[in-house]
């Protein structure tokens, strides 16, 4: 199952502990910031660069996790006089606080991305500006990247603006309280063109051969003081708000395009012989997959809370790999330039205060818009920025799926030879005797190598657990 930011409450207990400790150190981890970085955090938050414009008469909300108070995009969506939908999508804007070439410019460089610990997360930058003057929290004016999408009546975005002014949210909502309001017709009609463009934005999407994956995930959750590993299947909200931050992404990446220069995140297309293997696992977990039927349609016809179909999206994930990031200039064609997920150029934009390109994206289509020449140093950063993203992401994925590992252990080390329930949701080609299995209680994906047999792809077996220790080995199983 794909790895979800993690937050572990109550007695963590000493052997976990010690052993995200010692996670931190393999992995390299960066640990305080320095007291120079701090000073000018400080600084930045007490005095930051205002724009002219004013637009806080627009009543912007956020939708995150509870307790996230690192909020990247505040949005008011509206219904236009002509027909069709405007979206006013505020971005927090990072460059009002950091100065290029300044020792928080620099400690950015070196971190790239914010990374998530069951025990807290390590920010890309202080706390004083991911958590307080850059954040869009509620009823606080901040500076942000604000952008205008006129969409017509099916969704298709048909003008953009985005230029600097500051924006106030007016509420902080979380994805059960959205769903639920929609759902009860309780939401303001702000609030209830969510699902409305969400709806004709993934229709779009369904039209373009794009893929959205709905996979359960792990998250780590508090029970009698302690903790424990559940699954998570996203809500109809959580697709709706994506589709927003989406739709962004991809009018920055023909903003850029348009302009000549630029830097996007791309994804090659399935090797051959992927969506062959696809059918193949659709089979052996009899899921009905008409060869009439694309792809993307029949990934939106799961149900991830079915185990076979959470099985399935899981295999799905394996055309996902592969994405990079690919600079442009001179007003040449970058190859590749199209996301094979999104279907389209895409360009990440929409998470500053958590991931380093956002930041200079985000300059670099102020600028298109503008007509003018990019700053100096959102060009000079294009040379190193796919290297430090990519160093970035592979640091990010280590540490979320060996916390889940981490985690996984811990909660059953006192369980080594107990037996479960699990479905087989991977087996390996080349070693059809190991794989992947999905226990529904606990919430545990594991390993599984099986002495003899081949393991029955999407079938409900009983395994037995073989090792379990967090800091030395890893959960394994084995056919009971």
């Amino acid at each position: 199952m794909p790895r979800r930011h993690m937050h572990m409450a109550g007695a963590d207990g000493a052997a976990l502990g010690a052993a995200l400790r010692e996670l931190r150190t393999r992995l390299g981890v960066p640990d305080a910031f320095p007291a120079e970085v701090l000073a000018e955090a400080e600084r930045a938050a007490a005095a930051p660069r205002l724009p002219a414009e004013d637009a806080t008469d627009i009543p912007f909300f956020t939708i995150d996790p509870p307790a996230s108070v690192d909020l990247d995009q505040a949005m008011h969506l509206a219904e236009r006089a002509g027909g069709g939908y405007r979206v006013h999508y505020a971005i927090a804007d990072v460059a009002a606080f950091v100065t290029p070439g300044g020792a928080l410019d620099a400690e950015a460089h070196r971190r790239v991305t914010t990374l998530y610990f069951p025990d807290g997360r390590v920010p890309l930058h202080p706390p004083v500006l991911s958590e307080g003057a850059a954040s869009l929290l509620p009823d606080r004016p901040r500076p942000a990247l604000l952008w205008r999408l006129d969409l017509d009546a099916e969704g298709r975005v048909v003008t953009t603006d985005v230029h600097r002014a500051l924006v106030r949210s007016r509420a902080k909502l979380d994805y059960d309280g959205v769903q639920k309001a929609i759902d009860t017709g309780t939401a303001e009609p702000a609030l209830a063109l969510l699902k409305v463009i969400g709806t004709l934005r993934e229709a779009l999407e369904t039209e373009r051969g794009g893929i959205s994956l709905n996979v359960p995930e792990q998250e780590v959750v508090e029970r009698d003081g302690s903790y424990g590993l559940a699954y998570r299947a996203p809500l109809p909200a959580d697709g709706w708000n994506a589709q927003i931050s989406l739709m962004t992404g991809m009018v920055a990446a023909d903003l850029m395009l348009a302009s000549g220069t630029g830097i996007l995140r791309t994804l090659p297309a399935a090797p051959d012989g992927a969506v062959g293997r696809l059918r193949r696992a659709a089979k052996a977990l009899r899921i009905d997959w008409p060869h009439h039927v694309p792809y993307a349609r029949l990934v939106r016809s799961l149900d991830p809370r079915i185990p076979a179909h959470a099985a399935f999206l899981q295999e799905c994930t394996a055309l996902l790999r592969g994405a990079g990031y690919t600079v442009f200039t001179g007003g040449e064609r970058p190859d590749p330039a199209v996301h094979a997920a999104v279907a389209a150029p895409y360009a990440h934009c929409t998470a500053p205060l958590r991931r380093l390109v956002d930041r200079f994206t985000g300059e670099l289509c102020v600028a298109a818009v503008a007509g003018a020449e990019p700053p100096s140093w959102a060009l000079e950063a294009l040379a190193v920025l796919p290297a430090e993203m990519q160093e970035g992401a592979r640091l990010a994925n280590s540490v979320e799926r060996e916390c889940v590992d981490l985690v996984e252990a811990a909660l059953l080390k006192d369980r080594v030879g107990d037996t479960f329930d699990a479905t087989v949701i991977d087996v390996e080609e080349r070693e059809p005797r190991t794989g992947t299995v999905h226990l529904e209680d606990p919430a545990v994906v594991g390993r599984i190598k099986s002495p003899s047999a081949d393991l029955p792809l999407g079938e409900r077996i009983r395994v037995r657990l073989t090792q379990a220790n967090p800091g030395t080995a890893k959960i394994l199983f084995a056919p009971a």
